[in-house]
């Protein structure tokens, strides 16, 4: 069992950074609002530091989850940031969905320092990162990702490096395209369900077990039926992802012609007052509440 510290105790980190100190690791947490380190503290133990550095010494390994390319480097770097307070020979994990440019940015830092450094954002939800079911897409060295890999299988159902410093992220790239444009399928075929006269419930069980069945399916159809969408991973958070896969799409030629398509309608639920909603939320574009 390693001394960890954990970084951003948010809706993902909080869980997460909870499976470590199950598995018997020693945990130091870090939060900007104190009181969440407060709480986790309360709850799994372990000790809270008022910095990123004062978390990270003597830490082993140092993870964080935070909300954007700002927040990752704020905490990485300065002062007060985590690199300062960890040794040569240690090692930096980091869960958050941010840019490949700042990942190897912050690695080449890293490795002037002797640090290790593994990008391996995360893939799940809340719901993942509270049952340990998390699918982690890594980049880094092959050694830094042996030596993550052991402590990230706490909250893990699957991971994997798909490569070098960034790959990561690229990786995760992938996976919030292909979650944008299931969901506005998904959205639209449920909406034509209801406006069709359609039981949409009875129609999910039917088509659900054949080739239109996936997890968006299984895990939100019914919400969505609902009209509910205080659920999982929030619109404004996609919109932050998708403005990352469209740069990186533009810098490498990559066409994503749906994926611009639903951002905009996710700019359209944000106008709508649905920053907060779940990325289902789609679906509120096509019909009124409760259809």
């Amino acid at each position: 069992m390693a001394a960890v510290a954990f970084l951003g105790l948010g809706v993902m980190g909080f869980p997460m950074a909870g499976h470590l100190a199950a598995k018997g690791h020693a945990v130091t947490v870090f939060n900007r609002t104190v009181a969440k380190a407060e709480a986790w503290v309360a709850r799994h133990g372990g000790r809270l530091a008022e910095t990123p550095a004062a978390a990270a010494e003597g830490a082993e390994v140092v993870l964080a989850c935070v909300g954007n390319d700002d927040d990752l480097r704020a905490v990485c770097l300065g002062e007060h940031g985590a690199f300062a307070g960890m040794g040569r020979g240690t090692l930096f994990v980091d869960h958050t969905t941010v840019s490949a440019r700042v990942t190897r940015a912050l690695w080449a830092e890293a490795a002037r320092r002797g640090i290790g450094f593994v990008d391996a954002p995360v893939s799940g939800g809340q719901a993942g990162a509270e049952n340990g079911a998390l699918s982690v897409m890594c980049g880094g060295e092959e050694a830094d990702y042996a030596r993550a890999e052991p402590v990230i299988a706490a909250y893990a159902r699957i991971c994997r490096r798909l490569g070098g410093p960034g790959a990561g992220q690229l990786a995760k790239m992938v996976n919030q395209i292909c979650i944008a444009g299931l969901l506005q399928g998904l959205a639209e075929g449920l909406a034509f369900a209801q406006k069709a006269g359609l039981d949409g419930r009875a129609v999910v069980e039917v088509i659900s077990q054949g080739a239109a069945g996936s997890w968006q399916m299984a895990n939100r159809s019914a919400t969505m039926l609902e009209d509910r969408f205080d659920f999982g991973f929030a619109v404004d958070w996609m919109r932050k992802d998708l403005a990352i896969c469209l740069s990186a799409a533009d810098e490498i030629g990559a066409p994503l012609p749906v994926t611009a398509l639903v951002d905009q309608f996710y700019k359209d639920v944000q106008a709508m007052g649905g920053g907060r909603w779940d990325t289902s939320s789609l679906i509120r574009r096509l019909r009124p509440p409760h259809g």
